[in-house]
Order: structure tokens, then C-alpha cells, then sequence
């Protein structure tokens, strides 16, 4: 008799259940349907659009995954879940981040990310990346080029710069306090052509930045280092 109140009990604390009968299993609620991937643990330092990189996904399908209300805010020790991937990757936060990409840009300034490419604003899909910073704060050219667009009055963008570079590519920079170059001008990577600020629909001291082929968006995520 003890054996068998023994042998209840841990199929009772097996099943997680306060019931074993069968109405009760049946009415259990179903899990989360499964998709393939694996749960990335966050470490200190790391950032979304870091483990992204590391993993070589798209940051969007991330967020999309883990239904991420706000995919700058992320914590120490949180699993993430990351689509597609076949196993864990550790990722060196203190080897150095390369100036320029494979591709040729550098970052036009560097900040948190507030709004990624594909998320939406105001109902509007974002066409590129939006990086906090301060007002004032100084804004490079991500690559050398030519000053084809220079406005101050864009709606939504505010002031706005766009530069044309080789095989059809451009940049575009938006949200600008102040813009320092003129059209036609020729800049080199890395020189500064604007100051950040909170201009078009800007809430916040942010810059705007794109990168398009011919007038297709790009985003930005594949083409920074």
C-alpha cells in the first residue's frame, strides 16, 4: 500500500497537474506553437544588433520571433530566441569593431538604435535606422560622395542631405539641426556634413539615415560594420 500511495505521488508531480483525468488534459492549454531556432542567453554589453550580426540573421525576424515591444531594451540573462539558427554562438565583445565595412560604409555616428528598419512610425515603414544621439552631435559621411539633395524643409525628415556614391548607391540623412554642405559638393567618408537634431517628425535628438540603390531602401543593417 505505501508503494503504491509512493508510486501516485510522482506520477502526480511528473504531470504538473492537480488533476490526472483525462477532461483536464485535454482542456490544458496548447503551447506556443514551436519554431526552429535557439534560445540566446544576453550577456553583458551585448546588443540586439549585435547578437544579430553574430548569428548573421536578419534583426527584424528577432524581433518578430520574441515579439519585442522595444528591441533596444534588452536584459542581462534574458533568453532570446533566435529563428533559423542551428546552434548557440558566443559572441567576442572585445575584439574591435572594423572602421569601414566589407561593403565601404562606416557608421554615420554611433548611438542607440531606436527604431530599426521594417518597424513602423506613425503607420509609415521605416526605410532605414534611427540613431539617438545629442543635439549638436557631429554626423559623417558614410561613404565619399556627391551632394545631390540638400533641403531643409522635407516633410517628416526636416532637414535632410542625400549622397550619391559609386554603382548606383546613396545615402540619405535625415532629422538634421544644421546641414554644412551644399549641393554639388563632393565629400570624403568620414567628414562631418551635419549636426544631429529633432527636425520632421523627430521626437527626440535623433538622425534618420538610409541606404538606397537607385530608389530602392536598403537596409542598413547588411551594409555597416
Amino acid at each position: 500500500m505505501k508503494s503504491l500511495f509512493v508510486l501516485i505521488f510522482l506520477t502526480t508531480a511528473v504531470s504538473g497537474c492537480a488533476t490526472t483525468s483525462t477532461q483536464a488534459v485535454v482542456t490544458r492549454a496548447l503551447p506556443v506553437p514551436y519554431q526552429q531556432g535557439v534560445y540566446h542567453t544576453v550577456l553583458k554589453g551585448e546588443t540586439l544588433w549585435r547578437i544579430a550580426k553574430a548569428y548573421n540573421t536578419d534583426i527584424k525576424k528577432i524581433i518578430d520571433a520574441n515579439r519585442m515591444p522595444d528591441a533596444s531594451d534588452i536584459d542581462v540573462g534574458q533568453k532570446i530566441l533566435v529563428p533559423g539558427a542551428k546552434k548557440t554562438v558566443r559572441i567576442n565583445l572585445f575584439s574591435p569593431v572594423p572602421e569601414k565595412s566589407k561593403k565601404g560604409y562606416i557608421w554615420p555616428l554611433k548611438g542607440k538604435i531606436i527604431s530599426y528598419y521594417g518597424s513602423k512610425i506613425d503607420g509609415v515603414k521605416n526605410k532605414g535606422i534611427d540613431i539617438k544621439t545629442r543635439t549638436g552631435h557631429p554626423i559623417a559621411a558614410s561613404r565619399s560622395g556627391k551632394v545631390v539633395f540638400c533641403d531643409s524643409k522635407v516633410k517628416g525628415m526636416g532637414k535632410v542631405i542625400i549622397l550619391e556614391h559609386k554603382n548606383g548607391y546613396s545615402t540619405l540623412y535625415a532629422y538634421n539641426a544644421e546641414n554644412l554642405v551644399d549641393c554639388g559638393d563632393y565629400v570624403v567618408q568620414n567628414q562631418v556634413i551635419a549636426k544631429a537634431g529633432d527636425t520632421g517628425r523627430a521626437t527626440t535628438p535623433s538622425l534618420h539615415f538610409e541606404i538606397r540603390k537607385g530608389h530602392e531602401p536598403k537596409n542598413p543593417y547588411y551594409y555597416l560594420p
